[in-house]
Parts: C-alpha cells; structure tokens; sequence
C-alpha cells in the first residue's frame, strides 16, 4: 500500500487511524457518526476524528485541491461556509487499487440540511424563513465576488439563528472568485440557477411526502429572487438627498447594521451647485473594525463602537473634503478636531461615568435621535450639550454597574430558606422558579 499524501494546515495525528485503504461506502459503522446529511452527486459521510466529527467527499485530486482552496480564500473573507480541514490523495485499497481523492471539512455543529429539517414537520413560515436565509447567503456571496454556479438547498446548511436561520455555504465545487465583482448578468444567473433548484428540491419533498402541509414549491422558490433583491437594493443602491439631510447618512448606515452589515467605505458625491448629495455605501460583514480603527488612531475599542466611530470619520471626510489626502492623516485630523474635543468637553466630575469611546459613541446616538425629533442636522457642539444637561448627569460612575455576573435572588418566605443563581440580565419572576 502506497503512502498517503495529506495536505492541511494542521494534520491531526488522528486523522491516520481512519480506514482510507477502504471507499467511503465500505466504512465500518464504528467510524461513522450518525448525523443527516443533504443530497450531493458525491460519497459523503460524517467521521469521528477525536472530540469532533468531520465530514468527508471523495472526487477527483484536481477538484478537491480547488475546493479546498476556495473554501480558504471565502473564510478569509468572512463568508459563511463550512471550514476546509485537509485533502488526502494516493488513496489505494490492500489490493493496491487507486481510490478516489477525499476532501475533509470540518463538520457545522448545531447546523442541519434542509430534507432533515423538513421531514421534522416545520411549518410553511418557517420555509420561507430558511429560504430568506439562503437569499442573505447570496447575497453576501456576490458582494464578496463569489460566483456559486449550483446554489441550492442541499448545499448548504442551516443553523437557527433567535427564532430565524442562519445559512452556510457547503459546496463550492463550481464557485469562482471574481477579484472585480460579479456582472449583473452573473447574478442574476446564480438567482435562476437557485429559484429552479429551490423548486425542483420542494417538489420532491411535497412527492415523498416529507414536506409539511401548506408548503408551496413555486411560491416558496419565487421568495429568493424577490428577497434577493430586495436586500441588494438595501445594500448597494445609492441615495439622493439634499446637503441639508446629512443625517440621513445615519438612517442608512443603521438600517444595513440591523441586516448584520458594515460599512467599509461609502462613495459620495455632491452635484454641481452644492445642493444635493449622492452617496454609494460598500458593505462588509462586521468583524474588522475595531483593528482599523486602531491602525488608524491609535484607539482601542470594542467592535460596534469602532464601527460606529468609522462611520463618523466618513461623515467628517465628507464635511471636509481633501481631494487625495492620505486616509491617516484625515484620521488624525477627525481625531483632534471631532472625537477629542468631544470626550474634553466632558466636565471633570462627570469623567467616571463612561468610558471616552463609548461617550461618543452616545453622543453620536444623541445627535442621531435629535435630529430625527427635530429633522434637521443638529450641530455636534449642540448635541454634546444636550447629551450632557439630560442623559450623562442623570447616569452612575461606570464602575457602580461593575458586578457580578450572576445575583443571588432570595425566595419568598414561603419557600425554604436558600437562594436561586440567575442570569441578572434575564427577567425572573419568583413564581416561575418554584
């Protein structure tokens, strides 16, 4: 028998305990984890490799090598897939027969395929749910430059998700990254490709019998083209208004936070005489924020504050305009000119309360929700005013909020004496406890 070749980033010692002298169909049951898997043209079964379980597909060495590759490059870009764990080829039986190349991933916990989740009775709501899972999948898909080619049910997984689902991308055998983004064209021909997949995949369900009452193929295929565009809309088409609304940039920029998006930069223009404005946002799933941030100031805060701090440094480099300065020194200028005189105008007795970043952070709420009262952009120098005559007086030194994370809640005397360990963030009514 001929060595194996193994390419990952880490080799688990574990991984050569596993029968690869045998086809995935011959493997023994005590290596198998029993889990549901969706439909695939390939051999896939689950493994147990040490405290974790592993899904495995055997193809072709050439296909598994660029699966393998492209599952890499969508994580670097904060795509939501399954994670790539190793490619095996020189696979041969104890009779020295050539075997099919295996790529490994590791499996999703807590995530199930579509069949499994239908046959379970789910609701036709819920259907829909899940669909407008895979439409925000897409989406995030293309912003990313990702061509998906077979966008279906059954390659992807669902996870719930807070009384909603959350989607993962599994196969990615006929993807292609696209550096320069994808045509209209591409789009919309994964959109078709997805709504008669979607389609033919419930069909089948509704004539097995596995699809809960009410479900309807067609109507339910239809939702992700609508869906689908509607969420591109959200996220890419630019909007007009007048110079006198530029707190509207705000009402964009919260109304693509709540869809679970960051803006990474946004493309304004203004018209000829000054008087409207135009602006085209980029989106990015959130995560890399709080380091640009640092690398541009020097602060060092929690993700949604540096998000919400950058988005002020885009609003200050549109009220400034400096055709071709360096982004730092723009950042250093916002730093001295906006978010410095902000947390200084603080009275020193009230500098305990909070911290700086999260002091503007408020005061950029405040602005927000004042000029939404009053529609009309209400100056930061005003707002920090207001900010500190009725919301930062009226609140604690931070510290006082600093306690344990569990109370102990003391029952009524009606029980025994002794306590109950809650969560003191969750609403607790004595009666439900006993």
């Amino acid at each position: 028998m001929t060595s194996l070749d193994i390419t990952a980033a880490t080799v688990d010692p574990a991984l050569l305990d596993l029968p690869w002298h045998l086809p995935l169909e011959e493997w023994p049951a005590d290596h198998i984890a029993a889990l549901p898997k969706g439909l695939s043209r390939h051999t896939v079964r689950f493994a147990h490799l040490g405290d974790h379980v592993i899904a495995i597909k055997e193809t072709l060495p050439e296909l598994a090598k660029r699966e393998y590759e492209m599952l890499k490059n969508l994580l670097k870009l904060d795509v939501p897939c399954v994670e790539p764990f190793a490619i095996i080829n020189n696979r041969t039986s104890e009779q020295g027969e050539p075997l099919l190349s295996v790529l490994i991933t590791r499996h999703l916990k807590f995530s199930l395929p579509y069949r499994a989740m239908w046959s379970q009775g789910l609701r036709p709501e819920t259907a829909t749910r899940l669909v407008d899972a895979l439409a925000l999948l897409l989406v995030r898909l293309h912003i990313a430059g990702f061509f998906w080619g077979d966008v279906s049910l059954s390659n992807t997984l669902f996870r719930r998700d807070a009384g909603a689902f959350a989607a993962y991308l599994v196969d990615a055998e006929t993807g292609q990254l696209y550096d320069s983004g994808l045509s209209n064209g591409q789009r919309e021909n994964d959109l078709e490709i997805a709504r008669v997949n979607i389609a033919g995949e419930l069909m089948d369900l509704v004539a097995s019998g596995n699809a809960a009452p009410g479900v309807d193929p067609v109507a339910t295929s239809s939702r992700i083209v609508s869906k689908y565009r509607e969420l591109w809309s959200a996220l890419t088409s630019a909007e007009t208004f007048s110079v006198d609304e530029k707190w509207k940039i705000g009402r964009r920029v919260q109304a693509l936070n709540e869809l679970g998006f960051d803006i990474e930069e946004m493309a304004i223009k203004t018209t000829d005489d000054g008087s409207t404005l135009k602006i085209q946002p980029k989106v990015v799933d959130a995560g890399h924020h709080s380091r640009r941030l640092l690398r541009l100031t020097g602060l060092d805060v929690e993700e949604n504050q540096a998000r919400r701090l950058l988005n002020d440094l885009d609003q200050y480099r549109l009220e400034h305009p400096r055709p071709g300065a360096d982004e730092e020194v723009l950042a250093h200028e916002w730093l001295s000119h906006a978010f410095e005189p902000v947390v200084t105008a603080i009275p020193r007795e009230l500098h305990g309360r909070l911290e700086p970043a999260e002091i503007y952070h408020q005061v950029l709420e405040h602005k927000w929700y004042l000029c939404q009262e009053q529609n009309r952009d209400v100056p930061l120098v005003e707002a920090v005013h207001s900010y500190i005559d009725n919301v930062l007086i009226h609140r604690r030194d931070e510290e006082a909020y600093l306690a344990p994370a569990t109370e102990a809640i003391t029952l009524p005397n009606a029980v025994p004496s002794g306590t109950i360990v809650v969560d003191d963030e969750d609403e607790v009514d004595w009666r439900d406890l006993v």
